[in-house]
């Protein structure tokens, strides 16, 4: 089972460090732009990820290139964009060919994962998912990161990541395609969390304690929706947590300060996931009857429902409770 020709769908920062790399294992890679593939193919260089050149070897076209020839694809969109580009390349694809999903979140429309958004919009697919804790800059300039890639044919999950993997860049193959898919997505809402107790300067305590309390959230639903233990807590669950609720680089982390500190509109927020996943969350958690008062606290701010003081004193003031 080879996968030697890899086309990566989207050029942003994500897309560009995931065709650098797997480029550098040896593979031929296509990187297909939804705009801007011209420019992008004379400065080898994408405006989302400034300063990292394009690797010689990577093919740069516009989206709607026949991909037929090719033996995976990788959606590197963001999540509610992930149905139109499944949609678009869904003409040329082989019976069977790995589509892999690397956004991390819920199609708020259709409450979808992003697995069930490639399986309705390109039927002859196989849905794939591409999580874990990994930052697009370190991952194109060849720092070490290791990743989870999961779908439900263990042989084919095991080929990809040889396929994919490299030195800097170490997959680990599964079969729970759900477990991967809600780590990656309700970590970004808990980053949003953490980021507001830093924003609000609450201290290292109390971000130790929201993160706990939010991970075990984030497990509940997990489990609820059929995610393994071992999933949740692996890379794509625990590990991507970790490094989101930790760093600047992170998209909604820094979402989360700037709320903190009373002023949203310096965050770019419109690249963070975890703002369409918070309400999609919650509505979900309460179909299931899944108690989740710290994603409930940051889909109330978003939302204007709360401001974050209020919403800060209501999770404070919980009643008590053995821990659970």
């Amino acid at each position: 089972m080879a996968f030697d020709r890899i086309a990566v769908v989207g050029a942003g920062a994500w897309g560009t460090a995931l065709a650098n790399v797997i480029a550098r294992a040896g593979r031929t890679v296509l990187l297909a732009a939804r705009e801007g593939a011209d420019v992008l193919a004379k400065t080898r260089e994408s405006p989302r990820l400034p300063g990292v050149q394009l690797d010689a070897r990577i093919a740069v076209a516009p989206v709607g290139t026949e991909l037929s020839g090719y033996d995976a694809i990788l959606l590197a969109v963001p999540s509610q964009n992930t149905r139109a580009a499944a949609r678009a390349i869904a003409s040329t694809l082989r019976q069977g060919t790995p589509v892999i999903a690397c956004a991390k979140g819920i199609e708020r429309s259709t409450h979808r994962f992003m697995s069930e958004v490639i399986a309705e919009a390109a039927p002859t697919a196989l849905p794939a998912i591409l999580s874990g804790p990994s930052f697009a800059a370190d991952v194109a300039r060849g720092l070490p990161a290791a990743v989870t890639l999961a779908t439900r044919e263990q042989a084919v999950a095991a080929a990809l990541t040889g396929a994919l993997g490299s030195a800097t860049l170490r997959p680990y193959h599964s079969t729970d395609v759900r477990g991967v898919e809600i780590g990656g997505a309700a970590k970004n809402v808990l980053a949003i969390a953490a980021g507001i107790v830093a924003g609000r300067g609450l201290g290292a305590s109390a971000a130790a304690a929201l993160v706990t309390r939010g991970f075990a959230e984030l497990f509940r639903f997990g489990r609820a929706f059929g995610a393994r233990p071992e999933t949740l807590t692996g890379l794509s669950g625990l590990g991507d947590v970790i490094l989101t609720c930790s760093s600047a680089q992170s998209r909604n982390f820094s979402y989360g300060v700037a709320l903190g500190r009373g002023d949203p509109a310096q965050a770019g927020h419109a690249l963070a996931e975890g703002i369409f996943t918070a309400p999609v969350l919650i509505e979900m958690a309460k179909e299931k009857g899944i108690d989740m008062p710290i994603a409930a606290a940051v889909a109330d701010i978003l939302a204007g429902r709360a401001s974050v003081d209020a919403a800060s004193e209501t999770l404070l003031t919980r009643p008590f409770r053995a821990e659970g």
